[in-house]
Order: C-alpha cells, then structure tokens, then sequence
C-alpha cells in the first residue's frame, strides 16, 4: 500500500476542508467528528502520511509517537472527559472497518461507554 494524498484527513490537513479543530501542534491536528457518535467524539490524526497504526509505529520518528501520544492524553483533559473516563479506538484495515486510509484515533467520551466487547 502507499499514502493516497487524496484522502479527506490530508485534504483536512492542507486547508481544503474546514474542520472543527480542538488541539493542533507540529505533529497532530485533532478535530471533532461530523457524525458524532458520543457526546464528545474527536479524531486525533498525525500530521504525518501514515495509512494505519502499523505505518506509524513503523515510520513516524520517536518526536512523532511522542508528540501524538502527549497531544491524546492533553485533549482528554482539556474536553473535560479525562476523570469520568474516554475510549480511544484506532481501526486499522479492511477487518476493522478503517474508512479512511490515514491513521487516526477515535476518542469518544461524555456518557458511559459500557462494555467495548461481550464475553464469548
């Protein structure tokens, strides 16, 4: 697989698209979602070509992962949703139903999440 750049998160990140940004730095733009499925739902993007978690473990330079993992934990507290509780969710590939080929994080927050997977 190689980047698409025509994908809607680079277009987001060229200034093609407007967005409802929450937190930027050199590293990653995070923005809330337009179809929400939470109270609060933000997408956290590196500003990075990265198409899943796998090419951004594997290629984004240490100051990257750092920042971006710095800038998740910093948003959750600046919504007000880091002492209830949040869930961050990264889908990666076809399986996991990733629509968009730019590695991202879901945090969803603002009510109870209940349980993310049921007993077999």
């Amino acid at each position: 697989m190689s980047y698409d750049p025509t994908n809607i998160f680079a277009k987001i990140l060229r200034g093609e698209i407007p967005n409802g940004t929450v937190y930027e730095d050199e590293h990653v733009l995070a923005f809330r979602d337009i179809n929400p499925q939470t109270p609060t739902h933000v997408l956290i993007i590196p500003k990075g070509a990265y198409e899943s978690f796998a090419d951004f473990s594997r290629e984004a330079s240490d100051a990257e992962i750092v920042a971006f993992v710095r800038a998740a934990g910093k948003i959750a507290k600046d919504l007000g949703i880091e002492d209830d509780g949040y869930r961050v969710i990264a889908n990666n590939g076809r399986d996991a139903n990733q629509e968009v080929p730019h590695f991202h994080l879901h945090m969803f927050g603002g009510q109870n999440l209940g349980r993310i997977i049921k007993p077999v």
